[in-house]
């Protein structure tokens, strides 16, 4: 085995790695540990990528998540319509703030939620519908959702946690709802090692967030607790890696860019697996490269394969969708069959490797040893 391809990898060059020393330095010698000048800087940073008024750093995507659907005023007996296609945390979430999540299918696709299967579920009761740009594509249907959702007066809450840097007609992702929620977990784009953002154009929003993510204080000077909050902030030394690794976005995305460029230009002529195919009109930062495999092509035994030619393939996005996942089945009593494009979908899915760190030549590779895994299972 010549060479071995890891599904993701952190990407941190050398003058990077040496920023990162001199502000940690800086932060620790300050003293002041949280809430401080890296935090508010990484805020205005990532407010000015996502062209909004404001951007408040959270602890992780999940608590961003939470935060935001309290802050639009989720009450109990509240439901929030959510494609089954994502992660837990879209989902659990909602129970988190005191609603009830409802699943919706999604478009086989682009795998996101449209509005045809948002119209499906709506009832008295759905006061918000949350949007996931999975793999970092945002929701081609989001113009038709954003019309929908004012209609009928509902929330509109992006899942940007893929998304950072991706746009749709040149309107960055976090800017297209109500409220855009991110993430800066180490598999993403982008990471501040554990994190996430809060975006709004919003500021009775923003100044509601603001609170909850400080335990409900008035303001971090303040000792008077107005709202039921929690612990949600975000650490200086996260802030300051956020910082470093947001300038280096571009770059890191542009490489992702070329790399699934090969993956599109290549793979679509290996017979068995056709690649998923992003509109023109939107820009994708590729967290993720999602194919679809021939529904008689066993996934297992083809990741199996390429494993041991070296190469990784990262996690499904998603597999199973939420309503398999067990304790979904328990506390909505869903069950296969209920979402059957998702089940069809997330089945046929792979994903091959994509970081910031790889090469055309380590593409080459990964289709070269895709063409020969499938012809052996």
């Amino acid at each position: 085995m010549s060479k071995v391809i890891p599904s993701g990898k952190p990407y941190f060059p050398t003058e990077d790695l040496e920023q990162i020393k001199r502000d940690l330095e800086e932060i620790l010698k300050s003293g002041m540990l949280t809430m401080g000048k890296f935090t508010r800087e990484f805020e205005k940073q990532f407010a000015d990528l996502c062209k909004v008024k404001n951007a408040i750093a959270t602890n992780s995507g999940t608590s961003a998540l939470e935060i935001a659907m309290r802050a639009m005023g989720l009450k109990k007996g509240d439901t929030v319509l959510v494609p089954t296609n994502t992660f837990t945390a879209t989902a659990a979430t909602v129970f988190y703030a005191g609603g009830k999540p409802v699943f919706t299918d999604v478009n086989p696709d682009n795998l996101c939620i449209d509005a045809k299967n948002i119209r499906k579920r709506l009832t008295q009761k759905v006061k918000g519908v949350i949007v996931v740009h999975v793999a970092g594509l945002i929701c081609p249907d989001i113009d038709e959702i954003k019309e929908l959702c004012k209609e009928k007066g509902l929330f509109l809450i992006e899942d940007a946690a893929h998304a950072h840097g991706s746009s749709y007609k040149g309107i960055p992702a976090g800017s297209l709802g109500n409220v855009g929620c991110f993430s800066f977990y180490p598999t993403k784009v982008m990471t501040s090692s554990e994190g996430g953002m809060i975006t709004t154009n919003d500021d009775e929003v923003a100044e509601k967030a603001r609170i909850l993510r400080d335990q409900g204080k008035e303001s971090f000077q303040s000792s008077l607790i107005v709202e039921l909050g929690y612990n949600w902030r975000l650490p200086e030394i996260s802030a300051a890696i956020g910082i470093v690794q947001l300038k280096r976005l571009p770059e890191m995305m542009e490489k992702r860019r070329k790399v699934a460029q090969s993956y599109d230009e290549n793979l679509k002529q290996i017979k068995g697996i056709e690649p998923l195919k992003v509109p023109s009109n939107i820009y994708c930062n590729y967290y993720k490269y999602v194919a679809f495999l021939e529904p008689k092509i066993d996934r297992d035994k083809l990741k199996q394969k390429l494993r041991e030619k070296g190469v990784s393939c990262g996690g499904e996005v998603y597999w199973p969708p939420l309503h398999l996942q067990p304790v979904y089945r328990k506390l909505l009593k869903t069950k296969e069959g209920d979402f059957p494009a998702s089940e069809d979908a997330c089945k046929r899915m792979i994903c091959p490797p994509l970081h910031s760190s790889m090469t055309i030549e380590d593409a080459e590779y990964v289709i070269e040893k895709f063409d020969e895994s499938l012809s052996e299972v």
